[in-house]
């Protein structure tokens, strides 16, 4: 531990598990004060109480929740938004309110989030925002992934309109695309396919690294991105993807 994050209050959605637990795992041990956020008590039940963190069952599609959260820490001066989920479709079998839904996961939970605590941010003149973005954005397509890829697009988008409104403020907003990782997410989607195996062996195949991504390679992004030694940036998103984008 060296204390990158000594004196901060971090909030991180989607805490529960895979990218999200591992940031705010990743925070407490750069000594921040943190507070997990999931739609589900009993995962953050699962550890939070034990790594000391501030756990909250909150839904992020919920605007006045996520209002009362950022309420009650108004010191708040880190925010992950790693609320996500992931559509498999393409245009033809998307329905409209498949589409609905993946902007209201991937996209409407972070201006919720960014709505409730940067007023807080921008009175300091601090803060740090880190959207959980992905490689399959507008960066690159992957089959089958429409609405997925549309909306964390969009979530880039998002990040960079964030930032420059807001570059003079003191308040800093990034993103993270990464490419695949090893998650209890990912592990459902490929127990879905009814061959695990073969449906693993197949997401490791698109990896040129030969691979899957761990959540703490992400947790160590986010950890640069929320501390002070990323001072001088914002609008970025940072790729972590194995190469998967080459």
């Amino acid at each position: 531990m060296s204390n990158r994050l000594n004196g901060k209050t971090c909030v991180v959605t989607a805490a529960g598990q895979g990218i999200g637990r591992a940031i705010a795992e990743a925070f407490v041990r750069e000594g921040a004060t943190v507070v997990a956020v999931d739609l589900k008590q009993e995962l953050l039940d699962a550890w939070a109480p034990a790594a000391g963190v501030a756990a909250r069952a909150v839904d992020a599609t919920d605007a006045a929740g996520i209002a009362a959260l950022a309420a009650e820490f108004p010191e708040t001066s880190v925010l992950v938004n790693s609320v996500g989920m992931v559509g498999v479709n393409t245009i033809l079998d998307c329905a409209p309110a498949d589409l609905e839904l993946a902007f209201r996961v991937n996209v409407v939970t972070m201006s919720h989030s960014i709505r409730a605590f940067l007023p807080r941010m921008l009175e300091r003149r601090a803060g740090s925002i880190v959207n959980v973005a992905s490689v399959v954005s507008s960066i690159k397509a992957a089959p089958d992934r429409f609405s997925y890829g549309t909306t964390k697009a969009a979530v880039i988008g998002l990040t960079k309109s964030v930032a420059r409104d807001f570059i003079a403020s003191g308040v800093r907003c990034n993103s993270i695309s990464p490419g695949t990782v090893e998650s209890p997410s990912l592990q459902d989607r490929m127990a879905a396919q009814g061959d695990f195996d073969k449906a693993r062996a197949g997401f490791i195949a698109r990896q040129p690294m030969g691979r899957l991504g761990t959540p703490q390679e992400i947790a160590e992004i986010a950890v640069l991105l929320a501390s002070d030694e990323a001072g001088f940036m914002t609008g970025e998103n940072i790729v972590i993807d194995g190469g998967m984008s080459l």
